[in-house]
């Protein structure tokens, strides 16, 4: 029986010809695996299956993942992030860390982003969420002045402005959420002139995340994301707590969101 596998053009320009075609053939493919971004068993014989290609500084690793989870494609990390993924891969039921991740540098060096995963609970269903947050005012590009353009830059973005967590925020479409080998890779937003998706914000290593709110992101497809400005939010233990926090934000009119399909999708 031909193996389900799909090899996106990316992914054979980078393997090769005679690699993917080893592939298609299921000579050098799994039979069964797990999946790269849900982490439950998939066969490459009873179901679409996907190629991922994750390139480091020096060296790659070729996953697997349901079709439905993630398309074929080619993910750029550091050799960090790279040797972490082959952890994960390897590891035995690795029981996640609590959601939370430590505050992350983005292009600037005084801007720092701190990143939060939970769920919340929005017209009585669950939806995986991301709250960012910095750790100091974010300037506009070019400017030297000590103001807050957090909010207007990502408003400008396609961010909306929530003034009650009642509904789910609007897809914007253009930028994603980069789920892969269980963790959370990244924030992508649309790369120039139609380019490919860049990086907004990277995990210095992967984010774990629970198996509740790994299941909600693939059930959904996508994670809603909020921001608010520094000192709003605060780094809340539980996630009534943060439910808490959020809400007090969206009344004082200091919270933007979007809904972010998951990468690829």
């Amino acid at each position: 029986m031909p193996r389900m596998l799909d090899v996106s053009d990316d992914v054979r320009a980078e393997i090769g010809d005679e690699e993917a075609d080893r592939l298609l053939a299921g000579e050098s493919a799994p039979g069964s695996y797990d999946c790269t971004s849900c982490r439950t068993p998939g066969d490459c014989e009873q179901e679409r299956t996907s190629t991922v290609l994750f390139i480091g500084d020096e060296t790659a690793v070729l996953a697997f993942a349901h079709a439905g989870c993630l398309p074929s494609q080619v993910v750029k990390v550091t050799e960090e992030q790279l040797q972490g993924a082959v952890k994960s891969i390897h590891a035995d039921n690795a029981r996640p860390e609590p959601e939370q991740a430590a505050p992350e540098k983005v292009a600037s060096e005084q801007a720092v982003l701190g990143v939060t995963s939970g769920l919340i609970l929005i017209a009585g269903e669950l939806h995986p969420a991301l709250v960012v947050e910095p750790t100091g005012p974010i300037a506009r590009p070019g400017t030297s002045g000590a103001g807050d353009d957090f909010l207007p830059l990502l408003i400008e973005q396609g961010f909306m402005p929530v003034t009650e967590l009642s509904t789910t925020p609007a897809v914007l479409h253009g930028w994603s959420v980069l789920l892969a080998m269980g963790q959370l890779h990244a924030v992508l937003q649309p790369g120039t002139n139609g380019g490919r998706p860049v990086a907004w914000w990277q995990a210095h290593q992967p984010l774990q995340v629970t198996e509740g709110w790994r299941t909600a992101a693939n059930k959904h497809q996508q994670v809603l994301m909020f921001a608010a400005p520094v000192g709003t939010i605060g780094r809340q233990p539980r996630e009534d707590l943060l439910r808490d926090a959020l809400d007090k934000a969206a009344a004082n009119g200091q919270l933007v969101a979007a809904a972010l399909p998951l990468a690829g999708t």
